[in-house]
C-alpha cells in the first residue's frame, strides 16, 4: 500500500538545477517535520549532502541513492516511496527505467516530459502496468503542460456552468512571458529533434496532435507553424515552440475525460504580437528565431534569483460555442515559467497526489485529467498561479 510507504515524496536529481528548486520549495513551504514526508535522491550521498546543508533542510531529511544506469537503485527507491518526482532529463535517455519501475511497483511518478515521441513509447508500454498496479504516471507536470492544460479544463469546466455546453473551438494564446529556456527543455528538444532526423516516423509523430491519443483522431487542427492574423484577437500571432506538446496533452486530456470538451474539440496555441505593422514584424521575427537549436544553456545550468523572481507569464484562453457564445479566462504565473513557477508546480502535483489518493486510478494521465481542480485549488493556494475569467 502507497499509505504504508516510508517516505511520502523522493525527489529524484535534487543535485540539479531545478531538482534542487523543488527540494527548496517543498522545504519552505512544507518543512522538515512531517506536513509532507520527503527525501532527496541522487547518485552522489556527497553531493547530496552539500545540498541538503546548502538549503538548511533537516539532517532528518533522507537522502536516497538512485542512479538511472543502476535498475536495481531505482526499483529500491520506488518501493520506498509513494511518490517521485523527477528532474531527471532528457526522459528518453535517464526515465525509461523510472516509468517501468514506478509502473510495476504502484509507485506515483511525476516528471517535466516535453518529450512526446517518449511519452507515447511509455503510455504504449506501461499503461497496463499501471492500471493493475494502481501507479499514477502523470507526464508534464511543469511549464509544458500545467498551466495550458489546467487552461482549458478551467475555461471549458466554466462554459459548462455559464452556458450549459462546452466549447468546440479553443485558442490558447501566450500574452506575455519573461524567463529563459530551461537547460534540461533545450537538450529534451536537441535529443528529439536528432531522433527524428533519424526516425521518419517519430518526426511524423511530432506533427500529429492526437500522437497521444490512442486509438482516437479528432477533427483537423490548425498546425500553428506560421505567423499570421487572428481575426477572432484582431492580432498578429507567431508559432510557440511549446504548442507542439501542449496540445498532443490537451486533446489526450479530453480523451481521458471521455471527451469532455467533445469529439470535435479542435485547440492551438501561438504567441500573441499585437496588431498591425509591428505585430507582423514581431510575429514574424519569432517564427524566423531558431536559436533553441544553437542555445548553448545545458542542464544544471540555469537563471539567478532575481532572474527568477522577475519573471513571469501570462496566458490567455478564448473559446466559443457552436451557438456563437464566447469565454475568455487567464492563467498567470509569479515567477520565470521554466524554472521558478516550474519547480513549485511539480512539487504541488507531487503534493495534490499523496494527499488525494482517490483522485485517479492507476494508468498514465495528465495533469488535468487526474488531478483538475484539486490543482488548481493548489496552484492559487501556494504555487503563484491564478486562474481567471475575463471579460471580452
Amino acid at each position: 500500500m502507497k499509505s504504508e510507504r516510508e517516505i511520502g515524496i523522493v525527489v529524484y536529481g535534487a543535485t540539479g538545477y531545478t531538482g534542487k528548486l523543488v527540494a527548496e520549495y517543498l522545504h519552505k513551504q512544507y518543512g522538515d517535520n512531517g506536513a509532507v514526508s520527503w527525501a532527496l535522491a541522487g547518485r552522489s550521498l556527497a553531493k547530496l549532502e552539500s545540498v541538503r546543508a546548502e538549503l538548511g533542510i533537516s539532517a532528518t531529511i533522507p537522502l536516497v541513492i538512485c542512479d538511472a544506469d543502476e535498475p536495481a537503485s531505482i526499483t529500491a527507491m520506488v518501493r520506498r516511496a509513494a511518490v517521485v518526482i523527477t528532474t531527471v532529463g532528457p526522459y528518453q535517455l535517464y526515465g525509461s527505467e523510472l516509468v517501468a519501475a514506478c509502473a510495476a511497483a504502484g509507485t506515483d511518478y511525476v516528471d517535466l516530459c516535453g518529450e512526446p515521441t517518449w511519452m507515447k513509447q511509455m503510455i504504449d508500454a506501461h499503461t497496463a502496468a499501471a492500471a493493475k498496479s494502481g501507479a499514477r504516471i502523470v507526464f508534464s507536470c511543469g511549464f509544458d503542460s500545467i498551466p495550458f492544460d489546467l487552461g482549458v479544463m478551467y475555461l471549458q469546466d466554466r462554459a459548462q456552468q455559464a452556458f450549459g455546453r462546452v466549447l468546440p473551438r479553443v485558442r490558447g494564446r501566450v500574452r506575455g512571458m519573461k524567463g529563459v529556456w530551461s537547460g534540461g527543455t533545450l537538450a529534451s528538444f536537441k535529443v528529439t529533434m536528432a531522433a527524428a532526423a533519424k526516425d521518419p516516423t517519430l518526426g511524423a509523430l511530432l506533427m500529429n496532435p492526437f500522437a497521444l491519443t490512442p486509438g482516437f483522431t479528432g477533427p483537423g487542427q490548425p498546425t500553428g507553424m506560421k505567423p499570421e492574423y487572428d481575426e477572432v484577437l484582431g492580432s498578429w500571432v507567431a508559432p510557440f515552440v511549446m504548442a507542439t506538446v501542449n496540445t498532443k496533452n490537451i486533446h489526450r486530456s479530453n480523451l481521458l475525460l471521455n471527451h469532455r470538451y467533445g469529439v470535435d474539440f479542435v485547440y492551438d496555441e501561438m504567441f500573441l504580437t499585437g496588431p498591425g505593422d509591428e505585430g507582423e514584424a514581431m510575429a514574424r521575427a519569432i517564427a524566423g528565431d531558431k536559436s533553441m537549436a544553437t542555445d548553448p544553456t545545458r542542464p544544471g545550468d540555469g537563471p539567478t534569483r532575481e532572474q527568477r523572481e522577475t519573471g513571469f507569464y501570462d496566458l490567455l484562453f478564448v473559446g466559443a460555442t457552436g451557438q456563437g457564445e464566447t469565454l475568455r479566462a487567464s492563467v498567470k504565473g509569479d515567477m520565470d515559467p521554466g524554472y521558478g513557477s516550474t519547480s513549485k508546480m511539480i512539487a504541488e502535483t507531487a503534493v495534490c497526489l499523496l494527499r488525494n489518493p482517490q483522485a485517479a486510478a492507476g494508468g498514465i494521465w495528465t495533469p488535468a485529467a487526474a488531478l483538475g481542480e484539486l490543482l488548481i485549488d493548489r496552484l492559487q493556494r501556494n504555487a503563484g498561479l491564478t486562474f481567471a475569467l475575463e471579460q471580452g
